[in-house]
């Protein structure tokens, strides 16, 4: 029996969802080479609520009958991380890309860690993850320091892709596309399939 392809399930962080985000370019991009992808849906910079959040994930993975790779970035990542400690579904794996550090104080215009905590964010779980994973850190990101993310990446037990100085690989930062991620993906897959 041939194995399915993995489906890429992207999940946009708390402000990603924009032409020019990387995400939204991988998945115009895969979806033109007929590749199998889903997307989380955003759900707006006012909605802080993360079970919500940790729901619209499972609703889009639960009906998916096939491997899933999920491709997180910033606030997605940890909606992922408090999605893995309440569903146990088999994940071929997940690429997290720049988490943000919510036990520190955020840049202004961010959610306060009033807000983030009264939104069911915090404590951000720190629990290992039950998939392979990578966490893609950035050296000068605003929202987190690299060492921060380090430490999380351990906690997750992530491996970790020294990305640079990528700033929060955004828009802002001066990232669209960001072709890395493709080789990321890619290394999930490979991984994925010889574990099978």
């Amino acid at each position: 029996m041939a194995r399915r392809e993995p489906v890429v399930v992207i999940v946009p962080g708390l402000r990603d969802h924009v032409a020019q985000h990387w995400q939204t370019l991988l998945e115009a991009r895969l979806r033109a080479q007929n590749r199998p992808v889903a997307a989380v849906p955003p759900m707006g910079r006012d909605d802080l609520d993360c079970a919500a959040r940790v729901e619209a994930i499972e609703a889009v993975i639960a009906g998916i009958d096939a491997p899933v790779i999920i491709v997180a970035h910033s606030g997605g990542c940890v909606m992922v991380a408090h999605w893995a400690q309440r569903y146990a579904r088999s994940i071929a794996g997940a690429l997290l890309a720049a988490p943000p550090d919510f036990d520190a104080a955020m840049p202004e215009g961010y959610p306060t860690l009033d807000a983030l905590d009264a939104s069911g964010w915090l404590p951000v779980p720190r629990a290992p993850l039950p998939f392979a994973s990578i966490v893609a850190a950035s050296h000068n990101d605003p929202l987190a320091r690299y060492e921060r993310v380090l430490e999380l990446a351990r906690a997750w037990r992530s491996e970790v892709v020294d990305l640079g100085n990528v700033g929060h690989l955004n828009p802002a930062s001066g990232f669209g596309e960001w072709p890395g991620a493709d080789d990321l993906i890619a290394a999930l897959e490979r991984r994925a399939a010889t574990e099978v």
